[in-house]
């Protein structure tokens, strides 16, 4: 049995880097990860404009009004947001000017039409002089051309959906979504809207991974559950694994007379990393890669024990095959005692706050590894070292946001 250290090193050692990308348009572009740097083709702004409604003027021509003494000029042109063009500031006259439209040469700062007699007339009297340059947003003075926008291995929000769209770029290069296959095995297990008998179970782990798999950004392309049948278990193994870059299956992975997945994928040629990890939950958890660098994920049956190795190791290597950053996991004040286990690395569910500016959290009540609704209103898995007493209240303990939390 290894470590949770030991399993992330060797699970980041077999991921391989899926090679081929694909030029995808901006409205698909959400959840991808970019497999290029992103440059910009011209500077932002694109061209100096006003940062506000009023005049263009020299700032030396009216440095010295005052409403005692106002300074008047003639209004030589009119610029409205999207001018294409501008003709040069005449010496003693200013251009009524728009917000965003462009700055005449000549011009080097625009005076608020509330400091002057407003718009209407050929003439203007200016009865304040801001600072010089005011108002006015520069060429390039928040990006350069050339500067990076984006870089490769970013998981596109909207925000660079917005950042790309003012560049004018209409797709971008990303890497192909890894191929993700999905079993589950038990025949207790009935599938959501079939009967079940008093002695059946829901499946939630089918829909539950896939749906966090595809958050992810994978592409779950076969899910099937199946009975606790050893010719049929092969058959969907073998199948999925020809037709996936990622197996992730839950159920018949530990040692009970009707667990046959452990044996079966040995037959298969997945080459087993590790089989069982010093954790709880998740204890009977294997980890295998083909000689072709398919990643197969053998996890326990109970919900919470398979969602949290999901979380905690498949998601990851996903995230490593698609060349994008790693989420970072952070730190949080123990709002309450966290019941750590004397032996092994233990993780469960919680929810944080924002109290006296530090992040706290307080652990689900629900603690079985069969109990689903320890998800209820968490946004965060929690985790702490082996230790032969509960951490107590006030305890720093690391923490991983939920793919679907808001975080702070």
């Amino acid at each position: 049995m290894i470590t949770v250290h030991e399993a992330h090193e060797i699970i980041a050692a077999t991921t391989r880097l899926i090679e081929k990308t694909e030029s995808v348009p901006l409205h698909q572009l959400r959840g991808r990860v970019l497999a290029e740097d992103i440059r910009a083709d011209f500077p932002m702004p694109r061209f100096t404009n006003a940062a506000m409604d009023g005049f263009a003027v020299r700032f030396d021509e009216i440095a010295g009004s005052s409403d005692s003494s106002p300074i008047t000029l003639k209004v030589s042109q009119e610029l409205a947001a999207g001018a294409l063009s501008t003709e040069p500031l005449e010496a003693g006259t200013c251009a009524r000017i728009m917000t965003g439209a462009p700055v005449p040469d000549g011009a080097d700062t625009v005076v608020p039409f509330e400091q002057t007699s407003g718009f209407g007339s050929d003439t203007v009297e200016f009865y304040k002089a801001p600072k010089s340059g005011a108002n006015i947003r520069h060429a390039g003075e928040e990006v350069e051309i050339g500067e990076l926008l984006v870089a490769a291995g970013t998981r596109v929000t909207p925000a660079e959906i917005g950042l790309l769209t003012t560049f004018g770029r209409d797709a971008a290069v990303v890497r192909q979504q890894p191929r993700v296959s999905i079993i589950t095995v038990g025949d207790e297990l009935r599938l959501p809207g079939e009967e079940a008998e008093p002695l059946a179970i829901y499946n939630s782990n089918l829909a539950l991974l896939s749906a966090c798999l595809e958050t992810a950004g994978a592409e779950v392309v076969e899910t099937r559950q199946l009975r606790d049948d050893r010719n049929a278990i092969r058959e969907a193994l073998a199948s999925a694994i020809d037709n996936a870059d990622m197996v992730i299956t839950a159920g018949g992975i530990s040692t009970g007379q009707y667990d046959f997945m452990h044996e079966t994928l040995g037959e298969l040629g997945v080459e087993q990393k590790f089989w069982k990890v010093a954790q709880k939950p998740g204890k009977p958890f294997y980890f295998g890669s083909t000689a072709s660098g398919k990643l197969v994920f053998a996890l326990p049956g109970n919900p919470v024990s398979a969602l949290v190795c999901l979380l905690e190791y498949a998601l990851p290597a996903l995230a490593l095959m698609q060349g994008a950053t790693l989420a970072l996991k952070f730190t949080a004040v123990l709002d309450e005692p966290f019941p750590a286990d004397r032996k092994r690395h233990r993780f469960l569910f919680g929810a944080t706050k924002i109290e006296n500016g530090e992040i706290r959290c307080r652990v689900s009540q629900q603690t079985d590894s069969h109990m689903l609704t320890a998800l209820t209103g968490a946004d965060c898995l929690i985790e702490a070292e082996a230790s032969p007493e509960p951490l107590p209240a006030g305890s720093l303990v690391t923490c991983s946001w939920l793919p679907w939390a808001n975080a702070f």
